[in-house]
C-alpha cells in the first residue's frame, strides 16, 4: 500500500489555483506522492492564532475581533486531537522583504507540513528565499517530492 494515496491536485502557477485532475477517461486521477497534500497544507489558511496580528486592510465587516477575519477551516475545531489544517503565511500579506519575513515563512511552512513527521518519520525540507523585489520562493521536499510556490509580499 502506497504511503500516500489522495486525489490528485494539479496547480497551475498563472493563475495560482488547484484543481482536480481529470484522465482521458474522465475519472479522477489518483496521486501516490505526497505533492497533493503538501499544496492543501501550504495553499489553504489556517486559522490565525488569538496572539497573532492580522494584516492591515481589515474592512470594518470583517475586523479583527470577528471570528471570519481569523480566517481558517471550521472543520479544525472539531478534531479531537487539536490539528489544523493549512498555513499560516496568509498573515505576511502585507509584510516588508525582510529576513524575519523570510524567516516567518520558513516557520509557518514547517508548521503547515508538521504531519510530515508522523506519516514518514522524517521532517520536511523547506527553505524560502527573495527571488526578485517583494517576490519570495518556497521550496518544499518531503519523500522525494519538490513543491515550488512563489508569494508575492508588500
Amino acid at each position: 500500500m502506497p504511503a500516500f494515496l489522495d486525489a490528485a491536485l494539479i496547480f497551475d502557477p498563472e493563475t495560482r489555483r488547484a484543481d482536480l485532475q481529470l484522465g482521458e477517461d474522465g475519472d479522477i486521477v489518483l496521486d501516490e506522492t505526497p505533492a497533493t497534500p503538501m499544496l492543501i497544507s501550504l495553499g489553504t489558511d489556517r486559522r490565525a492564532e488569538p496572539d497573532d496580528e492580522l494584516p492591515d486592510g481589515v474592512d470594518a465587516l470583517n475586523a479583527s475581533t470577528s471570528f471570519v477575519a481569523r480566517r481558517g477551516w471550521i472543520g479544525d475545531a472539531l478534531d479531537a486531537l487539536g490539528r489544523k489544517i493549512g498555513s499560516r503565511i496568509w498573515l505576511l500579506n502585507r509584510a516588508k522583504q525582510t529576513e524575519t519575513t523570510r524567516r516567518f515563512v520558513e516557520i509557518w511552512a514547517a508548521e503547515a507540513l508538521a504531519w510530515v513527521q508522523d506519516e514518514t518519520g522524517k521532517a520536511a525540507e523547506i527553505s524560502a528565499e527573495w527571488i526578485a523585489r517583494n517576490t519570495l520562493k518556497l521550496r518544499c521536499l518531503v519523500d522525494g517530492t519538490v513543491v515550488e510556490l512563489k508569494r508575492r509580499v508588500g
